[in-house]
């Protein structure tokens, strides 16, 4: 059920459309169930012959991605009805965006997936509140008979039904239920009026043994606003096991108000203390899963000190066996979702070495985006703290008498420099005339910062040369913003050549930011950015005669780059190949198969495994709508790598929207071919 003009809004989402491509080749491969670059498919689906799509539309199993709300919307809006089938299976992976997409869709088993409760402050629960205030009377003509039915179903559905009371859709479940007889209607107006904290289960969850209340930290209630009232009161140990169950009773289908409760009532700083000791508790007695509201509590009540303690188990899991706790863990992350919650969410999607918890952290990460109106690359952006240092991105630390300034090197390492511009690698000991508290603390705040600083440098390197090689734009106020002025970004950004692109995405000029902040060209003359120009990492391929003129810049000046930019290996087509869709120049050539799995740490990924379990062959998407593929022999055997030491390169083609190899970014065929010399 569309309302005025959302359709026609839906079938105008933004989605850039690479060009029209082989649509009977894609959907061949399509109909012999061939694995087909999501976003080629997607194309398919929002651009291709409109009958042919229809008739494969319900075969398609769209997995979710960053951005797949974009092109999912266009194809819902396109074939309505007919786009459930593979809308189904995206929400299967992928809960709040198909929660998203099903706003518009009456169906049972949609309405099943809706039901929620009015304290859950979660997005999945704000979108099924949305929903619910869509379709009232089909909500009530589901939920009903399962609020009544003996079965574990019902109190969700009851829950839901008083959610819907307090949203004011009472008269609507009052019209429904008297279809049902004059006992579905006394039964509907005695739960209209039952408190939310009442509705339980008919059998309570049993709070295990290795609850211990004598084990765990005290809970205060919060302090009195007036401190003459008191101090805050302490809650019994006897009442610990009440705030367990609490918890206990809270799922993430049947959500229990006692929560909000519990949030309002007690100090917030308790709770997170008393959530993670009982997490601990529950880790040490074998993290049954049946007890998983221990984890899930971290979620309603944590705060950064359970992010920072969480996050390395997360990336540990799923090398225990522990996939499925990982994945909830991100979402936990994302519950919690302050900035540091959100960077650590981050630091997974930068650094983990499981694709199955990497890909559940970027969707974690792409739905907060969205919910900011931003993508995720732009909540990265912003994510980055400044660790307490000052404007021009330096700190002072004092011992009294002597005081030393920070600074950073190319890796974002710290250093001091002091009186008079020695530079030391650490502080100094304090001496006999320094004041022994100001050096203490100065101690304490520089090795905090090299603690914070290593935790980040890495990610942030990386992030500036992904930005590089996939061609990341920015204006210049955002530039501005989260580069060239942010108090710890700036040291990288000065220490990089940046582009000035037109509206076509030609680069213009190049510039590197000053130590006074302003914009420098080659020649040393100050430069300013045009209003409809863009700013990015330049690729040394777009530098063309400049390279020259900027290695010499940054030779005078003693820079020494956070990757390689300047001095990057780089590489071209050669005309035959640019003419063609192949690449053989590294056929035949054998490699370890420890080193093909190498290329995923640069994004490449291996396909799906063929009938008797081997990977032969693997990808890469440098940008959106391009696969570059490429074939592996004997292949790569699942769960086995080790199987065949040795892989025999293939040819080297690709999938997309262009005619020759040779109409690719020359920036994008660089980073490719420099993958597979540096492979070989």
């Amino acid at each position: 059920m569309w309302r005025p003009g959302e359709r026609e809004e839906w079938l105008s989402t933004p989605f850039e459309l690479v060009g029209p491509g082989d649509w009977t080749a894609v959907a061949e491969r399509l109909r012999r169930g061939e694995t087909v670059d999501q976003r080629v498919a997607a194309e398919f689906f929002v651009a291709g012959p409109e009958e042919t799509a229809r008739s494969l539309l319900a075969e398609w199993k769209p997995v979710p991605t960053p951005g797949c709300g974009a092109w999912m919307r266009r194809i819902i809006a396109r074939f309505e009805a007919d786009a459930l089938p593979p809308l189904r299976h995206l929400a299967r992976h992928d809960g709040v965006e198909g929660r998203a997409l099903m706003q518009p869709f009456t169906a049972a088993d949609i309405a099943w997936r809706m039901q929620a409760c009015p304290s859950d402050r979660s997005r999945q629960a704000s979108l099924a509140r949305a929903w619910l205030d869509r379709h009232p009377e089909f909500a009530a003509r589901y939920l009903l008979p399962r609020a009544f039915a003996p079965d574990s179903a019902r109190r969700a559905a009851q829950i839901t039904l008083v959610s819907m009371v307090a949203a004011g859709h009472a008269e609507a479940i009052r019209s429904v239920a008297t279809s049902y007889g004059p006992e579905a209607t006394a039964a509907v107006e005695a739960l209209i009026v039952t408190e939310p904290t009442a509705i339980l289960p008919a059998k309570l969850p049993a709070i295990p043994k290795w609850f211990d209340p004598a084990l765990l930290p005290p809970v205060r209630l919060r302090r009195p606003a007036d401190p003459a009232d008191g101090p805050a009161l302490v809650l019994p140990a006897g009442v610990l096991r009440d705030l367990a169950m609490v918890f206990a009773l809270h799922q993430p289908l049947e959500p229990y108000v006692g929560v909000e409760i519990v949030r309002e009532a007690c100090e917030p700083a308790d709770l997170a203390r008393f959530a993670w000791a009982v997490f601990e508790a529950w880790l040490t007695a074998g993290a049954n899963g049946r007890q998983g509201w221990a984890l899930d509590a971290l979620g309603l009540v944590g705060d950064d000190e359970v992010v920072r303690r969480l996050t390395p188990l997360i990336m540990e899991w799923p090398g225990q066996s522990g996939h499925a706790r990982a994945v909830t863990g991100t979402g936990i992350l994302a519950a919690i979702g302050t900035d540091v919650a959100l960077t650590h969410l981050q630091r997974i999607v930068e650094r983990s070495r499981f694709n199955g918890l990497r890909a559940a952290a970027q969707r974690q990460v792409a739905h907060v985006a969205e919910t900011m109106g931003l993508t995720a690359e732009q909540l990265a952006d912003r994510l980055v703290p400044d660790l307490g240092l000052d404007g021009d991105g330096g700190l002072t630390l004092d011992y009294g008498p002597r005081r030393f300034v920070v600074g950073f090197d190319e890796e974002l390492r710290p250093f001091v420099v002091d009186g008079v511009g020695k530079r030391l690698k650490n502080l100094p000991k304090p001496g006999a005339r320094d004041d022994a508290e100001r050096a203490t603390a100065a101690s304490r705040r520089f090795t905090a910062l090299k603690k914070e600083v290593r935790a980040l440098a890495a990610d942030q390197i990386r992030r500036l040369e992904r930005a590089m090689v996939t061609g990341r734009r920015w204006p210049e106020e955002e530039f501005r913003r989260y580069f060239a002025g942010h108090p710890l970004v700036r040291h990288l950004a000065r220490r990089l050549v940046w582009g000035r692109y037109d509206a076509s995405g030609a680069l213009t000029g190049g510039f590197r930011v000053a130590e006074d902040g302003t914009f420098a060209d080659a020649h040393d003359d100050v430069t300013t950015i045009a209003g409809d120009e863009t700013i990015g990492v330049a690729h040394p391929v777009h530098l063309g005669a400049a390279l020259s003129l900027w290695s010499e810049v940054f030779t005078d000046y003693q820079i020494v780059q956070p990757f390689p930019q300047l001095g990057r290996e780089t590489a071209a087509l050669t005309p035959a190949e640019a003419a063609g869709c192949r690449i053989t120049r590294f056929q035949g050539r054998r490699v370890p198969t420890g080193a093909v799995l190498g290329l995923e740490r640069r994004g490449w990924r291996r396909e799906r495994p063929i009938d008797n379990g081997v990977q032969v062959q693997i990808t890469v998407s440098p940008v959106d709508g391009l696969e570059v593929v490429l074939d592996l022999d004997p292949g790569i055997v699942v769960g086995a790598v080790d199987v065949f030491p040795e892989q025999t390169l293939g040819e080297l083609g690709y999938r997309g929207r262009v005619a020759a190899l040779g109409d690719l970014d020359p920036a994008v065929v660089s980073e490719v071919l420099r993958d597979l010399e540096s492979l070989t």
